[in-house]
This record gives structure tokens, C-alpha cells and sequence, in this order.
């Protein structure tokens, strides 16, 4: 059901006030998409992953709560892991692997993956 002008008017009057009283979160707000906040829950939920992995290896042996505790680290950032790649979804995460093709590789490495790919390819003229 489509707002009444009244209605519209109350709305942009809102964000109007909102953007003049705290301009800095505003920003952030309209920045941050579910997408991004989904990327960046499973980066901390894969450090968290790495960081269980690593106590359960180092403390297996001597302590055996130690090592549990690291396991079951490992066990809740999986399912963070999983939760957010729903929440993504395809859209999503081909949205962000695009971005970060198009932003992030190519400014570390330049054209080094393509270079690479030209000396690997396989030419497939039998006259060579």
C-alpha cells in the first residue's frame, strides 16, 4: 500500500532531522548493506576458526578441557560461517566477489594473475 502524501511528506521531514542531527552515522547507515555485514561476520568468524583450530591443536595433548574449549570455538564460528553465507546467498556473494575482483586484486597484484594465466595456458594449435 503506497504512502499518502501526508505520510511522505512526515517521512522526509524524519530523515531530514536525521541527517542534520548525527550526519556521520547517517553516512555510515546508507554505507553499510547486508551484504557487507554478512562479509565482514564471516572474516571474524573464520579468524575465530583458525584461532579454535590452533588451541585445540597446541593443547590436545596436555589438557584435554583446553582442547575442548577449542573445539567447540571452532564449532560456533561454523555455524556463524554457515548463518551468514545463507544470509548472503548467491546474489550476495557473487555481488561481493566482484567487488573484491574488480577493487582488492586488482590493486595488489596488478596484471600478475593474467600474466600468469597467458604463461600457463595451453595452445591448443597443433602447428607450434
Amino acid at each position: 500500500m503506497p504512502l499518502s502524501e501526508d505520510e511522505q511528506r512526515i517521512l522526509q521531514e524524519i530523515e531530514a532531522q536525521f541527517y542534520a542531527n548525527d550526519p556521520q552515522l547517517a553516512q555510515q547507515v546508507s554505507e553499510t548493506t547486508l551484504y557487507r555485514h554478512a562479509a565482514r561476520s564471516i572474516r571474524w568468524a573464520v579468524v575465530g576458526f583458525v584461532a579454535g583450530f590452533v588451541v585445540l591443536v597446541a593443547s590436545f595433548a596436555s589438557s584435554l578441557v583446553l582442547g575442548f574449549a577449542g573445539f567447540l570455538a571452532m564449532l560456533a564460528c561454523a555455524f556463524i560461517i554457515e548463518r551468514n553465507v545463507r544470509k548472503l546467498g548467491r546474489a550476495g556473494l557473487e555481488s561481493l566477489t566482484s567487488q573484491m575482483k574488480s577493487t582488492r586484486l586488482k590493486g595488489v597484484l596488478g596484471d600478475a594473475g593474467e600474466n600468469v594465466r597467458r604463461r600457463f595456458k595451453r595452445d591448443d594449435d597443433p602447428s607450434s
